[in-house]
């Protein structure tokens, strides 16, 4: 397993990690498989989205901000519950395919660390798997 570190900037936003999860891929030396995108935050998520137009994630952390408002009615005493409830949404973790030791996504597609309660320094962890190239 591979763990990417990432520094995030603001309390919302969405940092591409495309680049460091192909590495992770050419590192393990798998041709075709599957490789695992994984986030151990309860205030973070990963989805996979379009990468092309920063305005598309702006308009996802707009829309998540005006879904689950920062000060909303919530039980839970530490302050970030919406956070919490926005990870939830967008979920842990994505599974890509491998081909020929390149991530098989579409041509607008990236894959993003969605951060919910930043400024954080986070982990993503990459599990590659598949048989080895022979050597």
């Amino acid at each position: 397993m591979k763990v990417i570190h990432v520094s995030t900037r603001a309390r919302s936003e969405m940092v591409p990690i495309t680049a460091p999860v192909q590495d992770a891929v050419r590192e393990a030396g798998i041709e075709d498989g599957l490789v695992m995108v994984f986030v151990p935050h309860t205030t973070a998520g990963i989805t996979i989205n379009e990468q092309a137009d920063p305005d598309v994630a702006a308009d996802i952390i707009h829309t998540l901000d005006r879904l689950v408002p920062w000060n909303g009615p919530y039980a839970h005493e530490e302050g970030n519950a919406a956070a919490h409830v926005k990870a939830t949404l967008v979920g842990s973790s994505v599974m890509v395919p491998v081909a020929q030791g390149r991530l098989c996504l579409g041509t607008w597609q990236g894959i993003f660390l969605c951060e919910f309660d930043g400024p954080r320094s986070r982990q993503v962890w990459v599990s590659v798997m598949g048989p080895s190239r022979a050597k």
